[in-house]
């Protein structure tokens, strides 16, 4: 008897979990379906489990979403691909359902076991489930039903071909906004999968309709259908159907689908090609960047630098340079911010001589912006003009504008501006960093923000990289161990800290010479958290010094510091002491 109860018991679990009240318990048991069913084998898998999943009207959207998941890699489970039909029914169900999230997830588990089915078995089975849901009656089932075309095309002998085509068609003139919104959105996919002459023909016909919609929601997916399309249709095709309707879009009466339109403005280019957009969507380009809403106008100032590569300079200069100069006094300073982040790439495309007679004068503009987002999105990009007109002609206006963000009231500014400090080195050279920005690393190390000294000890050492240890040796060691004296606590925890990152850079003798003696030095500290940062700072110094140093300076210092009276100081102590005899050993 308890053998033939020992196969049933998996399945009575399941089921009795999948029944409980709580829903962790339902959610683990339907994450469990895999296991269940292995236990199960296939036949039973098949008669029973799927079944009970397929009457199984759970109310909760998570369960119902782990079992659509679920389902998409059950194939195995079921007996493979020839039973893979037997996986449709639940998934349908799921298909039309209130929740967004499960239903996308079942479309998606769908897609997938289509993809792998046979081909007899998708006209037999599929394609009807395709044709049930799109004539669904209520809306959820037809916006599901558009996501599955693209799978069951390619399959259908040709009478039902050209059913599926005025299904679709259909349903791009649904009553509902929803179900012509997901038509739109999988549009690219199904035509991808049409004949050639049939594309021309339906599709543009569904097409075109899409782009006269009355909801600005469905017209403005419909812009990305233009990308889509254009990649499958000829040259001269994509020229006389996309072209005019991107033209249009560029102008359409909802910010949100001109917004749309700036946003893919250079997929849509690469779709017509670089005549076409010279000569119809640079004055579609133009409106876009001086669009009355600022969220346009922030999406085309995003692309302008990618534009102008497909143009020639002379193209960019007279069209778009004198936008680029209005957008750069903006009354919105995300446009101004936009704009900064990708002007400076610019310059390669205008060359030297436009560079410095007509961009020059706007990054400079934008150094002195009264928004700290718009200075640094210009800052962080500089190596890029440098390579084109050198920093000379910018260094006189960098300099103000680095001085003010360094010293900006919010540390989020100032800590932007530390990690560009090592970019604008390498740019700047030497000779002008020494001058100018030396004073200003120094006193980040002693800012109020912890973050910020953070921040400022791995900029010293990222310098002592950038320019060799003998600029660091007379630039940076000694302001930096100066401060190992600082009447504040952590101040002295800051240099301990830039001690451990720069002695690596420094190497053995200078560490030996001129760092250690100064942590040795701290160990003597009245403040146990300076003692046990000591520690640390040992610790990690273990490896780049000679093992005499270790046994004569090193080791005596760490032994002290165990028997201090702080519990942590002894523990970092006792920590260090450990990794000094594994070093020991292992050398």
């Amino acid at each position: 008897m308890a053998m033939i109860d020992e196969p049933l018991y998996p399945i009575a679990v399941l089921i009795d979990e999948l029944k409980n009240e709580d829903i962790q318990l339902r959610l683990n048991s339907i994450r469990r379906l895999s296991t269940i069913a292995r236990a199960l084998g296939e036949e039973r898998t098949r008669k029973e489990l799927i079944p009970f999943l397929s009457e199984n009207n759970d109310d909760d959207d998570e369960v119902l979403l782990a079992m659509a998941e679920e389902l998409g890699v059950f194939i195995p489970y079921v007996g493979g691909v020839e039973h893979a039909n037997v996986l449709l029914p639940p998934l349908e169900t799921l298909s039309t359902v209130e929740e967004t999230c499960v239903r996308d997830k079942a479309v998606e588990s769908l897609c997938r076991i289509g993809a792998q089915m046979r081909e007899q078995d998708l006209v037999e089975y599929f394609i009807p489930l395709v044709k049930r849901l799109a004539a669904g009656e209520w809306f959820t089932a037809r916006v599901s039903s558009c996501g599955l075309f693209h799978i069951a095309y390619p399959s259908a002998p040709e009478t039902l071909k050209t059913e599926l085509r005025t299904v679709y068609s259909q349903l791009c003139q649904d009553d509902m906004p929803m179900v012509r919104r997901s038509a739109a959105t999988n549009l690219g996919k199904f035509a991808a999968t049409v004949e050639a002459s049939h594309l021309k023909t339906d599709i543009m016909s569904i097409f075109e309709d899409l782009t006269q919609d009355d909801q600005d929601s469905v017209r403005l997916l419909a812009v990305e259908g233009c990308a889509a399309l254009g990649k499958l249709l000829e040259p001269q095709d994509c020229v006389s159907h996309i072209l005019p309707v991107i033209v249009n879009f560029s102008q359409d009466k909802s910010w949100r689908v001109r917004y749309m339109v700036a946003n893919q403005l250079y997929e849509l280019c690469e779709a017509v090609g670089p005549e076409p957009t010279r000569s119809d969507l640079v004055p579609a380009y133009v409106r876009l960047l001086r669009d009355n809403e600022a969220e346009v106008r922030i999406a085309a100032a995003g692309k302008v630098t990618k534009f102008c590569r497909i143009l020639n300079p002379e193209l960019a200069i007279q069209h778009i340079l004198p936008c680029v100069k209005e957008l750069s006094t903006d009354s919105s300073q995300h446009v101004r911010s936009a704009l900064a982040s990708v002007i400076m790439g610019m310059a390669p495309v205008l060359g030297k001589d436009a560079t410095i007679e007509q961009l020059l004068p706007i990054f400079l503009s934008l150094l002195k912006d009264e928004f700290p987002d718009v200075r640094l999105n210009i800052i962080s990009k500089l190596d890029q003009v440098n390579q084109v007109i050198g920093i000379d002609l910018l260094s006189q206006s960098l300099l103000p504008a680095i001085v003010e963000l360094a010293e900006d009231r919010h540390w989020r500014v100032r800590l932007a501006i530390i990690e560009y400090i090592p970019l604008l080195a390498s740019q700047l050279g030497v000779g002008f960093f020494d001058d100018k920005l030396g004073a200003l690393c120094m006193q980040w190390l002693k800012d109020k923000v912890y973050s910020i000294r953070d921040a400022a000890a791995n900029n010293v050492k990222r310098l002592a990289e950038e320019f060799g240890p003998e600029w660091a040796m007379q630039h940076i060691i000694p302001q930096v161990l100066d401060m190992i004296n600082n009447p504040h606590y952590l101040y002295r925890m800051t240099i301990l800290h830039a001690i451990s990152l720069l002695a690596p850079v420094m190497g053995s003798e200078i560490t030996c010479s001129k760092l250690l003696p100064v942590v040795i030095n701290a160990s003597k500290d009245r403040v146990p958290n300076i003692k046990f940062n000591v520690a640390k700072v040992l610790q990690s110094l273990i490896p780049i010094v000679d093992q005499s140093v270790v046994e004569k300076t090193i080791r005596p210092c760490l032994i002290e510091l165990t028997e201090d009276p702080d519990v942590d100081v002894r523990f970092f102590a006792n920590q260090a002491l450990q990794s000094s005899d594994q070093v020991m050993m292992s050398t």
